[in-house]
């Protein structure tokens, strides 16, 4: 989950290339977001409506984050994604595909 600190990242040079300036949680507190146990539940509900949900998840998988919700995954969930499909390179190109895909069923 991106919480919008990363102050390199500027709302003037959003892309389709740069989904952090569109995460829904960029304004949230950190506090309720990086959180264990039931409290996750909460913090997964701000990725549900999140336009860059995929891009979050991806940025988490590919980059092997430990903490917190990303892309409405909690850890746990993102280690048991990694553990079942060992052979992927790269999850933004495999989520980006398939996101494609299910565009043009649709």
């Amino acid at each position: 989950m991106y919480l919008g600190t990363d102050e390199s990242v500027e709302v003037s040079a959003a892309t389709e290339a740069d989904w952090r300036v569109k995460a829904a949680c960029r304004d949230e507190d950190p506090e309720q977001l990086f959180v264990r146990g039931a409290e996750q539940r909460k913090a997964k509900v701000v990725c549900v409506s999140c336009p860059v949900r995929t891009e979050c998840l991806a940025e988490a998988l590919d980059n092997r984050i430990e903490f917190g919700v990303w892309g409405g995954m909690t850890e746990r969930e993102r280690r048991a994604v990694l553990r079942r499909r060992p052979e992927v390179s790269s999850w933004r190109e495999l989520l980006s595909e398939a996101r494609r895909d299910h565009v043009q069923v649709s």
